[in-house]
């Protein structure tokens, strides 16, 4: 039973699976890091709504992986995203092993499967190691999942347009791209863009197929059917979980929440400098390198003589996404990087056109060499290393810019931000990256939940103050009609003031003009300006005895992104205040000394300023180890 079982086994299939998987593995973040991550982990453990359009299906994909006997909840959903970018490889396999179908390397066709298969597993393995994807398995995105149901969908055409020239009337794989197409609105919003690139697809193939008015409206109807995962967002609205963002239980809320209507851009004036920035969002030397530009050529050459249609619809789909996100949204300079993500499923689609184009130099090779009279694993073996060599180079070049293995950053600091509040505290928040760490600390690891946690920028949401239910009677006396975000903050935290302790985070101290009145520091956090401050706020040094600052470091073993860069900073600049406060008050201490040696340890560029401040106050060259 165990042979037929492994007979029917596609041992190649099962390769471009766990092979990638395996490799995001070795380098998963161990816990919430930066950027959405917090928020999604947030929505997927509370069955909640993520932030516009709200992404259903990888809410509900990752779900199940929250079940899982180990780990924390944030490494078990990181683990569904690797599973998720696995899976897309998986698919760009049988993409790329069905543009091949028909290719033949040498009269052997056992040997000409192995090159075929070979091809495709490569490029599986290159698009494994990319950074964009490699990035996102770390960031609990829905890009890679939506990058395999792309794949699917033209598989599924290339499979139609097979049978279709063959003689053979198969619309059922219509049926399935359109399913596949509404499920994955789940995703991303962004797979409306592949539509017309199918569409030009069958027409290449046959123009007058676009007049089937029957197949197409299935197609649709079976499309609506995939879109019904949408009904999740008001289905679970009107559950009120604590995390509902946008509240789409109604019709209108609904629409402003999956049209993304929460992100107005302001008009602004585009040169041709921004305009070539906007446009290099997406880049296949980025990804993967010269070497792989070149292949993609050639394998755009060897797929434009039989696989056209596909050829055609890649480059409509470029230009798809070109024309929306560089023409209809035009990002500013320093928000093009949060664009780039949307350009997954076409890299995927780059990724099979290499792999064609590394089949094409190889099979080219082969034709040139004098053909044995019987290949063997050495010819086979020759032909692997050959074809792997741009992935696993790509692999080496890229792996320790995404080992996040060891990082906790994004963890620490949004514990350290925690243990520096006193009970009841209200702390306000501004930075998306500083507030979702710890929203998923608070909500799901159950961390502070004495602690309100209002995020300035959401305040003027109706749904989102509704999130808030201990500062209700707050936001009734401080809420005013057309006050902006920072107005209502300001107003509301007047009001709180005098009944809890109220604080902001660092993104919102350097926010706001405070004028002559200074925001007093506590740990990485600060007080609003008052009057009357308690006394514990002047013990400087104890507060930074219950912070956690061992793995806060510029010296991470990976290349730390600006987030995390941005966190280490904040800390050791707040622990130099606090150690020069503490050596003032007492020239000469060992705990002073502590805190600076803490300091260096984390910025050791920062090695010539804590020197100067040794000097200053008399301080010894070790401080005795009081931090933890």
């Amino acid at each position: 039973m165990r042979s037929r079982v492994c007979s029917g086994c596609d041992h190649w299939l099962l390769a471009a699976f766990l092979l990638p998987f395996a490799l995001h593995l070795t380098t998963l973040a161990p816990s919430v890091t930066f950027y959405d991550s917090g928020e999604f982990i947030t929505a997927t453990q509370l069955l909640g709504s993520a932030h516009s359009p709200g992404y259903p299906l990888f809410l509900l994909f990752a779900k199940p992986f929250t079940w899982l006997p180990f780990g924390s909840i944030a490494f078990r959903v990181n683990l569904a995203t690797a599973c998720g970018a696995a899976l897309a490889c998986s698919a760009l396999f049988l993409l790329v092993r069905q543009l091949l179908r028909d290719v033949a390397c040498s009269d052997n066709e056992q040997f000409s499967d192995f090159v075929r298969n070979a091809a495709a597993l490569a490029g599986s393995l290159l698009f494994a190691s990319s950074p964009r994807l490699w990035l996102q398995t770390n960031h609990d995105k829905p890009y890679p999942l939506l990058a395999g149901m792309i794949a699917l969908c033209f598989l599924f055409l290339l499979r139609w347009r097979e049978e279709y020239l063959a003689g053979s009337e198969r619309p059922a794989w219509w049926y399935g791209v359109g399913l596949l197409t509404g499920l994955a609105s789940g995703a991303h919003q962004t797979i409306i863009l592949l539509v017309p690139a199918w569409l030009l697809f069958v027409a290449v193939t046959e123009l007058r197929l676009l007049l089937r008015i029957r197949e197409l409206l299935l197609t649709a109807a079976f499309a609506l059917a995939g879109g019904a995962v949408q009904l999740y967002l008001p289905l679970r609205a009107a559950a009120q979980p604590l995390q509902n963002w946008g509240d789409p239980s109604s019709l209108s809320r609904f629409l402003w929440h999956v049209l993304r209507r929460g992100y107005p851009e302001e008009p602004h004036l585009r040169d041709l400098s921004l305009l070539l920035k906007q446009l290099a969002g997406f880049s296949i030397p980025h990804e993967f390198g010269w070497i792989g530009l070149l292949f993609l050529v050639a394998g755009v050459v060897a797929c434009w003589r039989s696989k056209r249609p596909f050829v055609l619809a890649c480059g409509l789909a470029l230009l798809g996404f070109w024309a929306v996100i560089v023409g209809f949204f035009n990002p500013r300079a320093e928000s093009i990087f949060l664009t780039e993500e949307f350009y997954t499923p076409l890299y995927l689609l780059a990724a099979a056109l290499i792999a064609v184009g590394l089949h094409a130099a190889i099979s080219r090779g082969i034709g040139r060499a004098e053909t044995p009279e019987h290949y063997g694993w050495q010819h086979r073996l020759l032909v692997l290393l050959f074809l792997l060599l741009l992935p696993l180079s790509q692999q080496a070049a890229n792996y320790r810019a995404n080992d996040q293995q060891r990082n906790y950053s994004a963890h620490d600091y949004a514990v350290n931000t925690l243990r520096s509040l006193p009970e009841r505290t209200v702390l306000f928040t501004w930075g998306d990256s500083g507030a979702f760490p710890l929203w998923y600390l608070q909500t799901v690891e159950r961390l502070r939940e004495d602690v309100d946690l209002p995020h300035i920028p959401h305040l003027v949401f109706d749904w989102y103050r509704e999130e808030l239910p201990r500062l209700q009677s707050s936001f009734s006396t401080a809420l005013q009609q057309g006050q902006t975000a920072p107005q209502l903050f300001r107003s509301l935290a007047g009001r709180l003031q005098a009944e809890r302790p109220v604080l902001m985070d660092y993104s919102t101290r350097h926010s706001v003009d405070w004028g002559r009145r200074e925001p007093v520091p506590q740990g990485i956090v600060f007080w609003l300006p008052s009057d009357g401050l308690p006394d514990a706020v002047f013990d400087v040094a104890g507060v930074w005895r219950l912070q956690t600052l061992h793995r806060i470091t510029m010296n991470q073993g990976w290349l730390i992104d600006q987030d995390t860069e941005k966190a280490v900073m904040i800390t050791a600049h707040s622990l130099l205040q606090a150690a020069e406060e503490v050596a003032r008050r007492d020239r000469g201490g060992q705990e002073a000394g502590a805190m600076l040696d803490a300091v260096q340890r984390m910025v050791p560029s920062w090695g010539e300023a804590v020197t100067q401040l040794r000097r200053r106050y008399g301080l010894p060259l070790q401080g005795r180890d009081v931090l933890p």
